[in-house]
């Protein structure tokens, strides 16, 4: 009986752990979003390939927008706070082109969502100093990936 006991209190204790990882910003949807990117650049197969249905449609994209408040933090990204006052930050980590250059790190942020755009493109949120939009992006490049639950 005093496994049993212990093993539910472990498992308890990294349930709470994981939803932690996670953010409720009170979005009609009930989506939940990490609380912190992904490390590295992905191509847009890499991504789906390694996070899977954890990788953002483009619907979960148009909700934070639409959504939540955006406020910019020069030469950083967003605070994007939701409804209920919790909020998540967007680096502005700037991307990595199909030549592996790393370009406009602290001025502008691109995330893939797992939602394709066309035969060589898929949706991406970009951003930078001047506002928040969605867009297609070419899959070669190296973007930040942020997971929804």
């Amino acid at each position: 009986m005093k496994k049993v006991f212990s093993f539910c209190l472990i498992c308890l204790f990294a349930v709470s752990a994981m939803a932690q990882d996670y953010v409720d910003l009170g979005l009609p949807s009930g989506t939940l979003w990490k609380r912190q990117n992904e490390s590295g650049f992905y191509t847009y197969e890499q991504a789906i390939n390694r996070f899977g249905n954890k990788l953002p449609e483009k619907h979960h994209y148009v909700e934070l927008i639409n959504e939540c408040t955006w406020i910019w933090i020069e030469d950083y990204g967003y605070k994007v706070v939701g409804p209920n006052g919790n909020s998540i930050t967007f680096p502005a980590a700037g991307f990595r082109n199909c030549n592996g250059d790393v370009l406009l790190v602290g001025t502008y942020g691109y995330y893939w969502s797992s939602t394709p755009h066309d035969s060589d493109d898929a949706w991406l949120l970009g951003f930078g100093p001047s506002g928040v939009s969605m867009y297609g992006g070419g899959r070669c490049n190296g973007r930040s990936v942020r997971l929804v639950q």
